[in-house]
């Protein structure tokens, strides 16, 4: 992620906080969900203990300028580059939502399986709060719910999910899981579609069987 003043780079994975200690064990201290300043061979960057990966790991914020430098010393310590493409097949295999698919407008935490995240009782509320109120109690007409496929063959997004054999819902977030052998996908279905129920994907007018599922797919 990189803008005309600065650079992100996510160190990510089971062993990205013991291979950036290596360069910088102040930053590779930092946890999970907290904010620190510290410097990669001797550049200063903003350390969040953040990422969408489904990994451990941090993010580093530095100098646009500044970024090829700490580049090569994260390369130099035996981390591999990996590009969006990858993040994006880790974050689905975790069952973490992403904007503009799973989260945005005209989708509701409630429908998002996010009712946690809300505070309900915040001094002074927040707007939208008697519209989920009203959703809470009537209950949702859509959920997201995981799927999982046989094969190699990846649900994508946009592709209508089937439910006894008429359309009923609609994949969000779809690809092949390197993990686990065979596709994964997200999808708002109807509530009363339960975990376990057989339904299909319909990739390109061919039904393929598909198993809905609890996320994460994989964990740790």
């Amino acid at each position: 992620d990189v803008t005309t003043r600065r650079a992100v780079i996510a160190v990510q994975g089971p062993q990205a906080r013991e291979r950036l200690a290596q360069i910088a064990p102040h930053a590779a201290e930092v946890g999970r969900f907290r904010v620190a300043e510290a410097t990669v061979d001797g550049v200063s960057c903003v350390v969040a203990g953040t990422g969408y990966t489904g990994e451990d790991g941090v993010e580093l914020a530095v100098p646009a300028d500044r970024a090829p430098l700490v580049w090569d010393a994260l390369m130099g310590v035996g981390l591999l580059p990996a590009g969006l493409g990858a993040r994006d097949t880790l974050r689905l295999e975790a069952g973490l939502p992403l904007h503009g698919h799973e989260l945005g407008p005209g989708i509701t935490p409630l429908q998002a399986g996010l009712g946690w995240v809300v505070a309900w009782d915040k001094p002074g509320g927040f707007r939208g709060r008697d519209a989920l109120l009203t959703e809470r109690e009537r209950g949702v007409a859509r959920r997201l719910r995981g799927l999982t496929t046989e094969g190699r063959r990846p649900p994508r997004a946009g592709q209508a999910v089937l439910v006894d054999g008429q359309p009923a819902g609609v994949v969000t977030s779809g690809n092949f899981s390197p993990t686990l052998g065979h596709g994964i996908a997200l999808a708002f279905l109807p509530p009363e579609v339960e975990d376990g129920a057989q339904v299909a994907i319909d990739v390109r007018g061919e039904p393929v069987p598909a198993t809905v599922v609890k996320p994460p797919f994989v964990t740790h």
